[in-house]
This record gives structure tokens, sequence and C-alpha cells, in this order.
């Protein structure tokens, strides 16, 4: 399974679509819940402020306990995000002095919202109380395409999906560093998100999709699965797991070349990625090491499967594997390949030819 060339986004901002700020209003948000959900919620909403015509404050970035929160520029890139969007929203660092948090309204937006939602339900709010605050919620956790995405997405849309978040410097180079240290152990890698806590939550019952269908396995079970497929004992692993734990050794046991980030950060940054309260350094680590392996196998169903698979999209990079119970002693990879991919059915697909 190799890469396949990397594709070309298919969207270009036309004269509808550039920033047009005709309103004096603002448009605030937070990114929470980790970088699968940081990227709807950046498009979401950029979608928002463009279509109201008003201006894009910076978010914050806000873990999943209280008073877990982060600048934007602690983990992504402001100019990047700024210049990318500059043709289609103006972005600002802050929200001006003389407006008033009593003076903004919060308004619930349906991920993938679209301009006719905007103008039925926002727009008004946003006429009456001059400024809105957008809090995304998630009907679904599936990026298939739908017939309303018709043939080609939204170029808004895409642009802020795929072209507006990236990783400020010194976290890019620490993922970077994380990967070739991967690479060097065994040239190319795997990436399995797999997590005991929250595989401990979850009913990892049948899907009803035939004989050999669940929604998560453990680590046994991707040993297994991965062994069924050919891949040889010397595979280099990367999991998404925070921490060893010893339900994890049977992967090791089968593939020695496992490692979690603790094994495969630098001593020098882990006070500041690893050892902290908060996680949402890690949530970013995996999420970009996921994207980048050649090799991603989600354990877990959701948006961390669903986003990692947009990204690797984006990038050329196709090889995803769904896991399953493999009944004979072998299988052939092909036969595993997500959906997503298989079925061209991924919302990235309307963004990149």
């Amino acid at each position: 399974m190799e890469d396949s060339h990397q594709p070309k986004p298919c969207w270009s901002i036309s004269s509808s679509d550039e920033a047009v700020s005709s309103s004096e209003g603002y448009v605030t948000f937070s990114l929470t819940s980790g970088p699968e959900y940081h990227i709807s919620q950046i498009t979401d909403a950029v979608m928002v402020a463009k279509h109201l015509g008003a201006t894009l404050v910076l978010p914050d970035i806000r873990g999943s306990k209280p008073g877990d929160e982060m600048n934007f520029e602690d983990i992504y890139d402001v100019e990047k995000l700024v210049k990318s969007l500059e043709s289609v929203v103006k972005v600002v660092k802050k929200l001006p002095s003389h407006v008033s948090l009593r003076d903004i309204a919060i308004v619930k937006v349906p991920t993938r919202v679209a301009a006719a939602y905007i103008k039925e339900h926002i727009d008004p709010i946003f006429r009456s109380k001059g400024n809105i605050r957008v809090t995304t919620y998630f009907p679904s956790v599936n990026l298939r395409k739908t017939f309303l995405d018709g043939v080609k997405a939204d170029s808004v849309s895409c642009l802020a999906m795929f072209g507006s978040l990236e990783l400020q410097p010194g976290v890019s180079d620490l993922v970077e560093s994380m990967i070739q240290r991967l690479k060097k152990s065994g040239g190319r890698f795997i990436a399995i998100d797999l997590k005991v806590e929250i595989l401990e939550k979850k009913n990892c019952r049948e899907t009803g999709g035939g004989v050999g269908s669940k929604t998560c396995y453990n680590a046994q079970e991707i040993a297994l699965f991965l062994r069924k497929l050919g891949f040889e004992s010397d595979t280099t692993i990367y999991l998404t797991q925070p921490r060893w734990e010893s339900s994890l050794n049977i992967l090791k046991d089968i593939f020695p070349k496992t490692f979690t980030k603790e094994g495969i950060m630098p001593a020098s940054k882990k006070s500041k990625y690893l050892e902290l309260e908060n996680s949402e350094y890690e949530n970013v680590i995996d999420f970009y090491i996921s994207s980048r392996s050649d090799v991603f196998v989600p354990a877990i169903p959701g948006l961390f499967y669903a986003n990692t698979v947009g990204k690797r999209i984006a990038l050329g990079k196709p090889q995803v594997l769904v896991p399953a119970e493999i009944s004979g002693t072998s299988g052939l990879s092909t036969d595993y390949i997500s959906p997503y991919i298989s079925k061209k059915n991924h919302l990235a697909y309307s963004c990149f030819c």
C-alpha cells in the first residue's frame, strides 16, 4: 500500500466568496475537545462569519476540564490562519474593548452548517444583537458526503477545513522529530488510535455489518488483525494511548517495536508536553502523527477517525485499515480499506481532485 500523489485543492475563491465586512459585528468561538473537533469548529465559525459579513475573533482553546485554557498560538500558527482566510473573512486577535460580553448572543450551530441555515436561523439573532458566540454541536460524527454537498463542496468550507489550521513551529518540530524517530526504528510505521480508557467506557458491540464487525477493538484483537494481514513482527507501531498499560503487552509481544508518546518524545520536551495536567498537546500530537503515518488503524470509531482520514486524503495517504475479526489464518489488506477511501465518500473528496 503506497502513498498516492498528493491531490490538488479543487476549490477556488470567487469574487462572490471574497471577504466583505458589511457589519460592525463580531463572531467569537472557542476550540474545544481536541484537534478532531477543532477542524469542524473553525469551519463552522468561518462559514457563519462569512455569510453574516462579520469579523471573526481568534478563538481560545479549551480542554475537557474546567480551567483548561490555552491561547490559540500555543498550538496553532496565528499568521497562517489570518493569511489563509484573508480573502474570505477578516480575523482579529481579540474582541475590541468596547464590545461587552452582555452584547453577545450565544448561538448553537450544527456542524457542517450551510448558508441557508445561517440565513434562516442565525442572521436574525445577529441583526438584533450585533455580535454572536458560536458553539458547534455534532448531530453526527461521520464525514460522509451527502447529496447536499453535491460533486463539489462549498469553497469557503473547504478552505477553512483544509487550508487554515497549521501547527505553530514549536509543536510542528516536535511532531516531526517523533515521526522521524518512528521511521528510524523501521522505515515505515503504523499509527493505531487505541485508548484503553475509551475502550473500557464503550460497549464494543457487534455492528450488524456482518460476522466479525464490532464498533471497537482492543490491543489483542488489533495485534491478531495486523498479524493475519501479513504485517511482520519488526513493524513499528505508534499508539495514541497516553501511557503504557499492561493490557497493551500482548501487542508488544507480537510487535516489539510498539511505542506510546513517552517512548519517542525527546526527554527535554516531556515536562512541557507530557507532564502537564492538560492533555491538549497530547491530543494534537496523536492527530498529526496519525495523519502522517504510513498506515492508520482506528480501533475506535468517531470524529478522530473521520477527520484523520480527511487529513490523510489531503496529504495523499489513503492507507487506512478498519479492523475486523478475520476468521481464517490470513486476509488481504485491500479488503479492509476504510469505506471513506474505497467508496470515495469522505467529504474531503469534494474538496480535492
